[in-house]
């Protein structure tokens, strides 16, 4: 960790990325988060859609400990965020399918109870917005602190559907009365939630699903934006890797590299655990250990992620780490590239994605077995386990059906060949993984290629990773403590 640290400092220092900073406030803030009006837009197109004489819930995800008495740093509900832009733990929103009412004659439509100022608590954790903050930034006039809503009198019996999404079943119970814990706990009594749900009870959570699903997967003109974004920062951490990528690099050490230039470009996270197979570990989907210290002259498969202002990409390369596909990584990297372009000619508007699925497995059997690596077609699942692709926005895995493709939708099409040392087949195909994936944007006439900044062909792929990078030329002084140790 300390050597990305400190290449992060060399390389702002010599400023080696020309590139400008994302748009800044007089705060040095970015200027291009989604605005209230977007969120206020959200909550008008759920209402449209909910069901007559219904009433939404929508709570916080729960704060999670990293060790002891420190917290991961906190990753709100999607949900809750693309509905209210509140960002916070320890929070809920209420959206009323029909105009409210309260006992002052207040109307409203939604109410937000948030976390409530505490000078001694912001100290240790930051800032909090707090009412009034709500009201100003998030343009929500009905917002509560969070220790109202035990006395707030909301009478649900009168609701036809009360909607809500499953609780979690491990959210930790602190001293304040106001937390996560007990907000959930207040919502249940009040509405008076059975234990048991039927599936014709007015308690009704898979609507949560289909109503979120729906607008969640159609994605609008800022959402695209920040897609755009996200997958184009990723694109140039892939660039810049297969340009730096060296034999005695380690997975962590790349791993490193494509993070720091996500955040050099302003990007506050990845959307997943970065995946970082050479070899062999790339034959595993999810791999996340990234802990093998010389990643050698085979092939690597970096499945990597920018997160930019919530939204998250999905960006797979695989590259040959001595700049030259051999014959067989050639033969199974070219496969899976013309299974991709086989899914791709599918695509538009109203076509079925299981019409995409089957020419990307169509195409990957049959050239399996024209390598004569499986004898029948149907054997293919064997090393092409997973399927085509899903849904990203601001989930990696985005919320929304994927039977039929609507335009505005952003998915991935990620077909892949992986061929585990010990498989029964030819040696010589032992221990190579190749997995290719890129977001595309759904179009009335076919999509467009978001991620297009990264090469795919073969030949791009050679000519990109025989170039310089301005990660070249950073050097670290080894470590004390591992002098001995032979580090």
């Amino acid at each position: 960790m300390q050597k990305f640290i400190a290449l992060a400092f060399v390389l702002v220092s010599l400023n080696l990325f020309a590139q400008p900073s994302p748009a800044e406030t007089k705060d040095n803030l970015p200027t291009d988060y989604l605005t209230s009006a977007f969120h206020e837009g959200r909550r008008d197109a759920l209402r449209a859609i909910m069901p007559d004489n219904s009433v939404m819930a929508v709570f916080a995800f729960p704060t999670r400990t990293f060790s002891n008495d420190v917290e991961y740093l906190y990753h709100q509900n999607p949900d809750l965020y693309y509905f209210s832009g509140y960002k916070e733990p320890h929070s809920l929103l209420l959206v009323f399918k029909d105009e409210q009412t309260d006992a002052e004659g207040n109307k409203f439509k939604e109410i937000l109870f948030v976390q409530k100022r505490n000078a001694g608590a912001e100290q240790w954790t930051g800032k909090r917005l707090g009412i009034e903050g709500a009201k100003e930034k998030l343009g929500i006039p009905m917002s509560l602190n969070g220790n109202d809503f035990k006395n707030y009198n909301i009478d649900f019996s009168k609701f036809s559907k009360i909607i809500f999404d499953r609780f979690p079943e491990d959210i930790p119970n602190g001293f304040d009365k106001a937390d996560l814990f007990d907000l959930i706990q207040q919502f249940k009594e009040k509405a008076a939630i059975p234990e048991q749900l039927s599936n014709q009870s007015k308690f009704d959570t898979r609507s949560y699903r289909d109503l979120t699903g729906q607008l969640r997967a159609i994605k609008t003109a800022e959402e695209k934006d920040l897609l755009r974004k996200a997958v184009e920062i990723s694109c140039m951490g892939q660039n810049e890797v297969m340009k730096a990528v060296r034999p005695d690099m380690s997975e962590l050490e790349i791993q490193g590299l494509h993070e720091y230039v996500h955040k050099r470009y302003g990007a506050e996270g990845v959307g997943y655990g970065s995946i970082i197979g050479s070899g062999e570990n790339g034959c595993i989907l999810h791999y996340m250990e990234n802990t093998k210290t010389k990643i050698g002259t085979s092939m690597i498969l970096m499945d990597v992620g920018a997160e930019y202002h919530g939204y998250t990409a999905d960006v797979t390369r695989t590259v040959p780490v001595d700049g030259k596909f051999s014959t067989e990584e050639r033969a199974i990297y070219q496969l899976v590239y013309d299974a991709q372009e086989a899914a791709f000619k599918t695509l538009k508007d109203g076509s079925k994605w299981s019409d995409a699925s089957k020419a990307a497995m169509d195409a990957i059997a049959e050239g399996l077995v024209k390598l004569g690596i499986i004898k029948n077609k149907n054997e293919a699942g064997r090393y092409y386990p997973h399927g085509l692709g899903h849904h990203i926005g601001m989930d990696v895995h985005d919320r929304g059906s994927m039977s039929t493709m609507k335009k505005d939708m952003v998915i991935t099409v990620e077909p892949g060949i992986y061929i585990p040392e010990g498989s029964n087949c030819d040696k010589k195909w032992w221990s190579i993984a190749v997995r290719i994936e890129d977001d595309l944007l759904i179009t009335e006439d076919g999509y467009e290629l978001l991620s297009h900044f990264a090469p795919r062909k073969i030949e791009e792929i050679e000519k990109l990773i025989n170039q310089k990078s301005v990660l070249d030329n950073y050097k670290l002084p080894p470590l004390e403590s591992g002098k001995k140790k032979g580090f």
